[in-house]
């Protein structure tokens, strides 16, 4: 089994309920998904992403190698810092997204679950001659999350100090911390060693924050419009279209694979899709799926990416629609009446 697949030992913490599809090793609420929700925006809570895989690359080469792979400008990237990135397909379509923190002589790459053997396997077709080792140390280490305005307290507790976005400290304890600028008001991811993510999680809670599930952390992903790999893209997706190209893309470097699409869709401006907020029929039962089709006159204009339970929004969704979708459009998601948040 991948990490992606083994269960969290977190998910043995009282009300945990497991979450489905690609989150099932990791809680997806811990009794009460709706407060969860709440302290997250309120106060403080640490979230179990453990599911996600993690790249570790050493070497000597390794931040000019990932520069000329990648859609980020990453050969001058300074230790103690970190960005995202995307690899690109050679037509510009999304493969990979990646988070990165610089620190200690290594470049981190944590990235979506289950996409972390198909990445590895692209960097070691692209290694050559250089000094670059990456490794897949998934088992080795695991993601957790704060989010929060409360985030920079927990983190003191924690002898760590990030204050700005995409800051990456060292922890106390074995591993490093990297401030975010999303989901919430005050984010952080922390990469500690897996076999102490019980004792970690456990001194986050006694520093105030209450465990929440991905549920929560996905509600807040949502209502921030920002994408996730294989939710918010298929096939064809470019940057532009899901607002990578703010965060994850640098207009003025050099080649890199798919940089032609890149650059030809930023200067006309014309990307053929758009990622919209839905709020849908707050009397729907059953969540859309990622997948199912976003109607206008019973013609197809898009597809739900996620949708979600808000605690304050209701019943939400992100979508991908065609760029000329007015914001004003009567849509449809099934039989469930749909509207733009312009």
């Amino acid at each position: 089994m991948t990490v992606a697949t083994l269960p969290s030992p977190l998910l043995r913490l009282p009300g945990a309920v497991a979450a489905e599809d690609r989150d099932t090793a990791v809680a997806l609420h811990y009794g009460d998904p709706l407060r969860e929700q709440r302290r997250l925006v309120d106060s403080v809570g640490w979230i179990d992403r453990s599911n996600r895989d993690v790249l570790a690359v050493p070497g000597e080469d390794r931040l000019s190698w990932l520069h000329s792979l990648t859609s980020q400008h990453l050969s001058a990237l300074a230790d103690g810092r970190g960005t995202e990135a995307l690899v690109l397909s050679p037509h510009g379509h999304v493969e990979h997204h990646l988070l990165v923190a610089e620190t200690g002589g290594t470049t981190w790459l944590d990235v979506e679950p289950g996409t972390g053997a198909d990445l590895l396997a692209f960097l070691d077709s692209m290694r050559f001659l250089l000094r670059v080792d990456p490794r897949d140390v998934s088992a080795e280490w695991a993601v957790l999350s704060l989010v929060g305005p409360d985030t920079p307290r927990v983190l003191f507790a924690l002898g760590a100090v990030a204050p700005a976005p995409y800051d990456v400290t060292p922890l106390a304890v074995e591993g490093w911390v990297r401030r975010m600028p999303w989901p919430g008001v005050g984010a952080a991811d922390l990469l500690v060693p897996r076999g102490q993510l019980a004792e970690v999680a456990e001194r986050l809670t006694a520093a105030g924050a209450e465990p929440a599930g991905i549920w929560a952390f996905e509600a807040l992903r949502v209502e921030a419009r920002r994408p996730r790999l294989r939710n918010e893209s298929d096939h064809r997706t470019i940057p532009h279209e899901v607002g990578w190209l703010e965060s994850a893309v640098h207009l003025n470097k050099g080649c890199y694979r798919g940089q032609e699409t890149v650059a030809r869709v930023h200067n006309l401006g014309r990307p053929p899709r758009r990622l919209v907020l839905l709020h849908l029929d707050g009397s729907i039962e059953t969540l859309p799926a990622t997948g199912d089709p976003v109607l206008l006159d019973g013609r197809r204009v898009g597809f739900v990416t996620t949708a979600v339970r808000h605690y304050e929004l209701g019943t939400v969704a992100l979508a991908l629609v065609k760029r000329n979708t007015a914001d004003d459009a009567p849509l449809h998601v099934g039989d469930v009446a749909a509207a733009i948040d312009g």
